[in-house]
C-alpha cells in the first residue's frame, strides 16, 4: 500500500488508471497523470478502458499512447463491454478486473467516483474497490449533465501549462465528442479553475478526487 509521503518522493511509481469509456480517464485525471509522470520519471502505467467499441476505441488508443509516451513503460488494455449496460454485465466486468489484478500491485489506482450518477462509471468504481481492496484508490470526477459533482477531499494543483495540455489533448483526441454541449474547452477549464480556487493552487488550477481510505505510514 502506498502512503502519502511516497508521492512526494521522486521514486518510480506503478500507476493503474481505469475508465469506463474512451475519454473518462483523460477528463478525470489527465492533468494529475501528466504531473506524476513528470515528477516520477520511469513510472509504469497500466491503462484500462472497459468500453472501446467502434471509432471511440481508436480514439482511446491514440490518446493513451500519446499521454503514456512520457512513462517509463505502459500496458493498455481494452474491454468490449456494452456502453450504458455495465450494471447488467457486472459479473463479466468483475472477471475482467480479477484477471487484470492478477500479479498487479499498483502504488496508486485512479478510477471513477463511487457516487457518480452514470451507471457505467458507478459500476466501475464499485468493482475497482471490490478488486483492489488493499491499495490506495483515488476517485476522479467526470463533469456532465447529471449535476453530480460533489465536494472532493483531495486536490492535485496543476500548472497552467499542464492545464492547457489537458484541454488541448481532449479536444484533439476525441473529435467524436465534439457535438456534445459539455465537451468544450470552457467546461474543462472551468472545473479546473473551481478546484484550483478551492485548493488555493498557486497557478489557480487543480484536479480533485475523492479518497475513501488512506493509511499514513509514519517512518521514524
Amino acid at each position: 500500500m502506498l502512503s502519502l509521503p511516497d508521492l512526494g518522493s521522486s521514486r518510480e511509481l506503478k500507476l493503474l488508471c481505469i475508465g469506463a469509456h474512451s475519454d473518462d480517464i483523460e477528463i478525470g485525471c489527465a492533468g494529475t497523470l501528466i504531473r506524476l509522470l513528470q515528477e516520477h520519471p520511469g513510472s509504469y502505467v497500466t491503462w484500462v478502458v472497459l468500453s472501446s467499441e467502434g471509432p471511440r476505441g481508436l480514439e482511446a488508443r491514440t490518446s493513451a499512447e500519446d499521454l503514456l509516451s512520457a512513462a517509463g513503460g505502459s500496458e493498455i488494455r481494452f474491454g468490449q463491454f456494452r456502453d450504458g449496460h455495465f450494471p447488467w454485465q457486472g459479473s463479466e466486468i468483475k472477471d475482467f478486473m480479477e484477471d487484470l489484478a492478477h500479479g498487479l500491485q499498483p502504488d496508486l489506482v485512479l478510477t471513477h467516483h463511487l457516487a457518480d450518477r452514470h451507471q457505467d462509471h458507478r459500476t466501475v468504481g464499485e468493482i475497482t474497490w471490490n478488486t483492489f481492496r488493499d491499495h490506495l484508490i483515488l476517485e476522479y470526477e467526470v463533469l456532465k449533465y447529471d449535476a453530480d459533482l460533489a465536494s472532493p477531499n483531495l486536490y492535485v494543483p496543476l500548472t497552467e501549462d499542464i492545464a492547457r495540455r489537458k484541454v488541448r489533448h481532449l479536444l484533439d483526441h476525441f473529435p467524436s465528442q465534439s457535438s456534445r454541449d459539455w465537451f468544450t474547452a470552457d467546461s474543462f477549464e472551468a472545473i479546473m479553475r473551481l478546484r484550483g480556487l478551492e485548493s488555493r493552487a498557486s497557478d489557480g488550477v487543480a484536479e480533485a478526487f475523492h479518497s475513501r481510505k488512506i493509511v499514513l505510514n509514519m517512518q521514524s
